[in-house]
């Protein structure tokens, strides 16, 4: 189904952008998680619009409501339901455009598909409908903190021109991405970050970037050879996310300039297991996790609705000139960060229990 994500740890996110809620359901949590609405709201709240100047004034509180699925605070094993209200609704901001299709938004391609679609602010096409994810996430990272100490940390690492500095991976943290609006831990860079975003925004234009992501002390043998390798999996789950155009793990495409000899990982004892001294690989090794730090890094396009004036065609080809209205983020990324985050440790959970259906011991917490 095209709103259902997982094959063990599944999440159907439901909703459009101006409905009168969204949310989700995840069906296949393990049962006695301890879980509160309070364990899902940190995430929701980094997402959420109306944080800074730097984002969609929009203003919603996106407080989460468990439906079902959980009791005296345990999760019962049963489907998991969760509903965040749309407060701040303005479908008639989108009145005029209508009839109008947004240069390279969804609104064309969602018309020709069924015939229909959400005119105002693009329906299921919209950045809300992230909200199920980052609820459906949240659930899915407790689980791996707590069994497996899995930390999962995405941060901004480029915005337009700006390209942040080199950031030790292995102990970032979520305080130090959010000692800033921009979510970027090199002050100097997100510093003209800001600038740049606010440039954009008052010019009514918008910018495109870049996160970077790092889960740590994930375990060995995720992955399933041969179409469900776990970089192809991260690579679907990130490319699902509103804007993205871009995944490379590891090296990426930096890789391709250096020689077998230089790009190649020796192994290395740490421990009682076997490591590697170098991680060009990014943590996974023929589609499978091979203990490593898994890192990947997601490029974000320009948002499509912006308020310069553009000239365009309407849905019956004749021209017109569109400036749009409504509320969007100048720049998508640093509400993002939560969002790869989500989408990261579904992969990863389902991954888990995709390996432990195997009964393979050292996955056992």
């Amino acid at each position: 189904m095209s709103s259902t994500f997982g094959t063990l740890f599944r999440v159907a996110t439901f909703g459009e952008s101006h409905c009168k809620g969204v949310g989700a359901i995840v069906d296949g949590c393990p049962p006695n998680l301890a879980l509160s609405e309070a364990d899902i709201q940190v995430q929701l709240d980094r997402r959420r619009p109306g944080q800074s100047k730097m984002t969609t004034d929009r203003q919603e509180a996106d407080q989460v409501t468990i439906l079902s699925g959980v009791e005296n605070g345990r999760t019962l094993g049963t489907p998991i339901g969760l509903l965040v209200p749309n407060k701040d609704q303005r479908p008639g901001d989108y009145a005029s455009m209508a009839q109008i299709p947004r240069p390279s938004h969804a609104d064309y391609t969602y018309q020709l598909k069924y015939g229909i679609r959400a005119s105002s602010g693009g329906g299921r096409s919209s950045a809300r409908e992230t909200i199920g994810r980052v609820a459906a996430g949240a659930i899915a990272e407790k689980l791996l903190l707590e069994r497996y100490n899995v930390q999962i940390v995405a941060w901004v690492s480029a915005v337009h021109e700006v390209v942040a500095g080199p950031i030790d991976m292995e102990i970032i943290t979520r305080d130090q991405v959010d000692q800033n609006f921009i979510r970027c831990p090199d002050k100097a860079a997100a510093d003209q970050m800001m600038a740049a975003i606010k440039a954009a925004r008052d010019a009514k234009d918008s910018l495109g970037g870049v996160l970077t992501c790092v889960c740590r002390n994930v375990p060995a043998g995720l992955g399933e050879p041969v179409f469900d390798k776990l970089e192809a999996l991260l690579a679907h789950a990130m490319l699902s996310i509103p804007a993205t155009k871009g995944f490379e793990i590891g090296s990426g495409f930096e890789g391709t300039r250096l020689k077998g000899s230089q790009h190649n990982d020796p192994f290395v004892q740490k421990g009682d297991r076997l490591g590697t001294q170098t991680n060009r690989s990014g943590g996974i090794q023929g589609g499978i996790s091979n203990g490593e730090s898994i890192y990947f890094r997601v490029a974000f396009k320009p948002p499509a609705t912006i308020g310069q004036a553009q000239s365009t065609v309407d849905f019956e080809g004749r021209d017109t000139v569109l400036e749009a209205k409504g509320r969007h983020d100048p720049c998508v990324v640093p509400r993002a960060v939560p969002i790869v985050e989500s989408m990261a440790a579904l992969v990863l959970m389902d991954g888990v229990l995709r390996q432990a259906a195997r009964c393979v011991g050292s996955l056992r917490p």
